[in-house]
């Protein structure tokens, strides 16, 4: 008894790995029977010393500092408050109640271990033996004979061999992947014409109408879906069919692989399934969400989200209570979101940490044919490029540029990334990605326009050469070489965000984690091709996005930061975004980021600006056009000014 008590109290010394938790040591499905402990011993040994380690435990004492500091607020509560706010709850429940809809049939369809069953149906050999979709770097996916032993999407290669010494690898191959995620997409159309794509391999379909033309059960259509999709493909996919999406997303996951589940659209059936449900597996609850939530209030499963309704509208903000409540109440989105115009698109790759230059313009240049393809696929032209790059130690980085005109080729894209890129160099990276945001209205833009450039003119008058027109463009995207304009995006959503966000790739495996009404499926779609995946964000304030490491005496350190004041209004110019709409605020974020640095630019150049003569004589203009033209010199200052490329003139507008 003794002695069991010291090896006890001396366990967390003797073994540290047993609170190491990362993403690599979550259980997906086919890892019900491993060893937990041995991964993470592994794991944690493979790991230590190494830039991830150091990002997580970064990461863990954030995480331990929200968790003290949610419980300093919670001592403060008074039995008075508590009382309150329990009042607050009742209500709110009461109203989450009246909205819910059982009339609706969903089904969630997720093919089994996706990027590995298509190399597996290509080379058969491989069949019954431990494969990974990958390298040494990093797994996109891996799998069922490989999880046994550990081995899951998104843990680098080399721990994945310690795992499993008889490990496969095969590299990945995109066109191959899209190539059956468009035959299963066409199975999914029979069903579902307006059928959701969460990614290439999962998607979901609204069956209600299906079931009642057909006279079938919702059992019966899942059943004929799956057979479906493997006499026209060769892959097996498992489905889960819930009155609402969430749940259908949940149920998929119960009898993978090659299963499926069905939950009844009753109420009582579904608070029955939700009373034992983990709350991890909920989409949009993340590793940090989840010990804040068992850590502080006890809450381990989403029926006890109900139990604790008062500290949660007490403790969390408005959105955040309402979501979890939901949670609680086993509701989600059951009506087809309406088409909306597309805000941004965008696609990164993760790649061996690499600082040689001629390896990342050849990523940069994929990135940018990719990218133009994709926007020429759905007739977009764009005006803000958001470059992300993520160093190898694991520091997240975004410059931006809006640019005057839109775009849409793979050279104008690389023409203005590359530039983007050069300021960042010299720079170990690990992670490169493109985005593309601010589309054109639809509106067709004629190629003989005329824009403001096609008017401006040199100091003299004469039209620009090709040296000036690089020079001034340079200016007018408030592209700046010599200044380093980088913001840690993972540590700014960290200091306000339960969870961080690490975004998404434009090709999505099925290993996708979670999925709810509030457009988490649209981040979290992409687990398997990330080195580290985070899930929802989910703030206790309002979150603050930092400009940080700007050069001294810059204006852009003075000014307000972009702040989402009560969950949803940014402060800087009054638009409502909830906290479910990631990718819009992202765009937003990009947009004023752009703005900004264009600000900055200009404020550069006004400060070199001397005062000039406005208006001259005619005599004096026509005397300037006979003038050579003359090139104007920068060395008076970093750029040449904007004002200098106008001709003099006395005509007022």
């Amino acid at each position: 008894m003794e002695n069991n008590e010291k090896s006890n109290s001396g366990n967390d010394s003797e073994q540290p790995w047993q609170s190491y938790h990362t993403v690599y040591t979550n259980a997906k499905a086919g890892m019900e029977g491993v060893d937990k402990e041995k991964v993470q011993r592994i794991v944690y040994e493979m790991s230590k010393g190494s830039k991830y380690f150091e990002n997580e435990e970064k990461k863990e004492a954030y995480m331990k500092q929200k968790i003290e500091s949610i419980r300093a607020q919670q001592a403060k509560l008074t039995d008075s408050d508590i009382s309150h706010y329990q009042k607050i709850a009742d209500r709110k429940i009461v109203e989450l109640e009246a909205t819910r809809d059982l009339s609706r049939t969903w089904l969630h369809v997720d093919m089994d271990a996706f990027y590995a069953a298509v190399e597996t149906l290509a080379s058969p050999s491989l069949k019954g033996k431990p494969m990974a979709v990958g390298g040494m770097s990093m797994i996109s996916t891996a799998n069922y004979e490989a999880r046994k032993f550990g081995v899951r999407a998104a843990m680098p290669g080399f721990i994945a061999r310690k795992l499993c010494p008889e490990l496969i690898f095969v590299p990945v191959d995109f066109k191959k992947y899209t190539y059956y995620s468009g035959l299963t997409r066409k199975v999914f159309q029979e069903y579902d014409p307006n059928f959701m794509a969460a990614s290439l391999d999962e998607a979901y379909l609204d069956i209600t109408n299906f079931c009642s033309e057909k006279g079938m059960t919702a059992e019966e259509v899942a059943e004929e879906l799956r057979e479906s999709v493997n006499k026209e493909t060769g892959l097996t996919c498992s489905a889960g069919v819930g009155p609402n999406r969430l749940l259908a997303k949940v149920c998929s996951d119960i009898n993978k692989p090659n299963g499926q589940f069905v939950l009844p659209n009753e109420r009582m059936a579904v608070m029955t399934f939700i009373s034992s449900l983990p709350i991890r597996k909920i989409g949009g609850i993340g590793k940090v969400t989840e010990n804040i939530l068992k850590d502080v209030f006890g809450i381990a499963t989403c029926e006890e989200m109900l139990q604790k309704s008062s500290l949660i509208c007490a403790l969390f903000s408005r959105s955040s209570a309402d979501f979890f409540l939901s949670v609680g109440l086993g509701l989600g989105g059951t009506d087809t979101p309406q088409v909306t115009k597309r805000k941004s698109m965008s696609n990164e790759r993760t790649f061996s940490s690499t600082k040689d230059e001629a390896l990342l313009h050849q990523k940069l240049v994929d990135l940018a044919e990719n990218l133009s393809a994709d926007m020429k696929k759905e007739g977009l032209c764009g005006k803000t490029l958001t470059l992300k790059l993520k160093t190898s130690c694991f520091e997240v980085r975004t410059r931006a540029v809006t640019l005057p005109n839109y775009i849409c080729s793979s050279k104008d894209i690389l023409k203005h990334a590359t530039k983007l890129l050069k300021a960042e160099l010299p720079v170990s990276l690990r992670l490169m990605g493109l985005r593309m945001s601010h589309f054109s209205e639809g509106i067709a833009i004629d190629p003989k326009q005329k824009t403001l450039s096609n008017f401006i003119v040199t100091e003299e008058g004469s039209e620009r050469g090709p040296e000036d027109q690089e020079l001034l463009e340079s200016n007018i995207n408030g592209d700046t070489h010599g200044r380093r304009e980088s913001i840690d995006l993972v540590d700014a959503y960290q200091m306000q965000d339960l969870d961080h966000i690490d975004y998404r790739h434009d090709h999505n495996d099925a290993e996708a984690v979670g999925s709810s009404d509030l457009q988490i499926d649209d981040l979290k779609d992409n687990v398997d091709n990330h080195d580290m995946i985070e899930e929802s964000s989910l703030g206790l304030e309002a979150r603050v996005i930092r400009f940080n490491d700007y050069e001294p005496g810059s204006s852009l350190n003075v000014r307000e930061p972009v702040v989402w004041l009560n969950d949803y209004q940014c402060s800087v110019c009054g638009i409502e975004l909830p906290p479910s709409f990631v990718e819009e605020r992202q765009e937003h974020f990009d947009f004023h980021l752009a703005e900004r640095l264009q600000e900055e630019e200009s404020s550069n150049n006004a400060s070199i600006l001397k005062p000039r003569q406005r208006v001259i004589q005619n005599d004096q203009m026509n005397q300037s056009r006979q003038r050579k033209k003359q090139k104007a010199s920068p060395s008076q200052g970093k750029h040449i000014p904007i004002d200098m490329f106008f001709a003099k003139t006395n005509q007022n507008f």
